[in-house]
């Protein structure tokens, strides 16, 4: 079982339902079990509606530093998105902060067609991949049209800054501290690291404006319908930076479709060397998280720890 997920029978799901859609009962709820981090259900009303109610994790020690105020900026990310772009996001029907019925946030909203690029991508012809890869830069082009006020977390803003170094440094420094705490083996010192990124400061001191990442926009995240992306789904992990820190411009991600659809496929050596910056950052995470999250296996790390020592590596040639 995942640890962080805070599950709930079907009473208490019946008496969240009934406060966010007054003189509408729940019919039947069905837990979703494919995230690895909040709680979800599907939800049919007695009017025959669905919706998906999403609960935020209770146990504070399951969750990463840099998780933070995930609920609060997912539902934040999806009405920013829904106002200003045309990006397909679900609908926020209802958002409990008062822990009144639930001992954690939750909300509730649309149900978005189609199925997860993750699920359908074996059955996909190289054709019609490249187009859904295409279609997923352009979403991304898009998303990073919303700005920010300044560089930080979406779900607090006092933990937002004025330069995108001081916030790649504060998301370094907290994913060193969580490897340390769980004895994660690194294979580099945090002061090798540290060091090597104040040593890259005037790469990311050339961004200024901050914009909307998703940040974790990996296949799963992605729904696909008849061809075309549907929705975009798990915003929790938002936040001000700038694009080239999204999912989709990591190593193991990337393609050449996605970065026609995105309109950039040349870089300079200051968005080189932060773009390596930003998978070093995604591969740690991915290194630590499951001795947080309880995972049944160490298969993650294992999977992960070479594409982040092949991606300092790069860094230190750089040099």
């Amino acid at each position: 079982m995942i640890l962080t997920k805070n599950l709930q029978n079907d009473d208490a799901l019946a008496r969240m339902t009934a406060a966010a859609f007054p003189g509408q009962q729940m019919r039947v709820a069905r837990e979703l079990t494919e995230g690895l981090c909040n709680a979800a259900y599907r939800i049919m009303l007695d009017n025959g509606m669905e919706t998906i109610a999403k609960i935020a994790p209770a146990r504070p020690d399951t969750l990463l530093s840099n998780e933070v105020g995930m609920m609060a900026a997912e539902v934040r990310a999806m009405r920013l998105v829904r106002e200003q772009t045309s990006v397909p996001v679900a609908r926020v029907y209802a958002y409990d902060t008062s822990r009144t019925l639930c001992s954690s946030d939750y909300f509730f909203m649309e149900v978005m067609p189609g199925q997860s690029l993750h699920t359908l991508r074996d059955g996909l012809s190289a054709a019609a991949l490249q187009d859904i890869h295409r279609q997923i830069g352009r979403i991304t082009r898009e998303i990073s049209s919303v700005r920010g006020p300044r560089f930080g977390f979406l779900g607090d803003e006092h933990l937002q800054f004025d330069r995108l170094y001081d916030f790649v440094r504060l998301l370094l420094t907290n994913v060193l501290g969580d490897a340390s705490r769980k004895q994660i083996a690194l294979g580099v010192s945090p002061d090798t690291l540290l060091a090597a990124l104040a040593r890259d400061k005037a790469a990311f001191d050339e961004v200024t404006e901050p914009r909307l990442i998703h940040w974790d926009m990996w296949e799963g995240n992605i729904f696909v319908k008849d061809g075309r992306v549907s929705a975009v789904i798990d915003w929790e992990r938002a936040m001000w930076s700038e694009p080239l820190g999204d999912d989709r411009f990591r190593r193991h991600t990337r393609t050449d479709a996605f970065l026609e659809g995105y309109g950039q496929t040349r870089f300079t050596l200051f968005e080189r060397r932060r773009i390596l910056w930003y998978d070093v950052l995604l591969y740690l995470t991915m290194m630590t998280e499951g001795a947080y999250r309880g995972y049944a296996d160490d298969s993650q790390y294992r999977w992960t720890r070479p594409l982040f020592e092949a991606s300092f590596a790069e860094i230190q040639a750089m040099a």
